[in-house]
């Protein structure tokens, strides 16, 4: 099964708030762990986004589709990035847990549906 694992957080806002000791060692558990699941043939993709200060939101308003500014939620509920892993569960939530244990930020994971199992 495939599993998306979602880091919520702003970059923007964590660089402010910790310290520089601790944005190197929480760069390098994502580089380790971003290193380890391609060894290990379980990442299918993952990417960090840009801060969310740079997102545009798509709503329909009056009838049509209008993009604005930003995606209008606290900076630490926005999506920092994700992984898309092959995996079982249960090993998609022991990668959360091990960022989620360093950076303290919530992460979501979330099974992909797999439409080719459907009739």
């Amino acid at each position: 099964m495939k599993y998306m694992i979602m880091m919520f957080g702003g970059l923007g806002a964590t660089i402010q708030t910790r310290t520089p000791e601790w944005i190197t060692g929480m760069h390098e558990l994502l580089l380790k762990l971003d290193g380890e699941l391609r060894e290990a043939g379980e990442l299918v993709a993952g990417h960090g986004l840009v801060d969310p200060g740079q997102a545009k939101t798509v709503r329909f308003q009056n009838g049509a589709p209008v993009p604005t500014d930003g995606p209008f939620a606290e900076v630490k509920e926005s999506l920092a990035g994700y992984w898309i892993v092959e995996a079982d569960e249960e090993r998609a939530l022991a990668i959360a847990s091990q960022v989620v244990g360093y950076t303290e930020y919530p992460m979501e994971v979330r099974r992909i549906m797999d439409h080719s199992a459907q009739p």
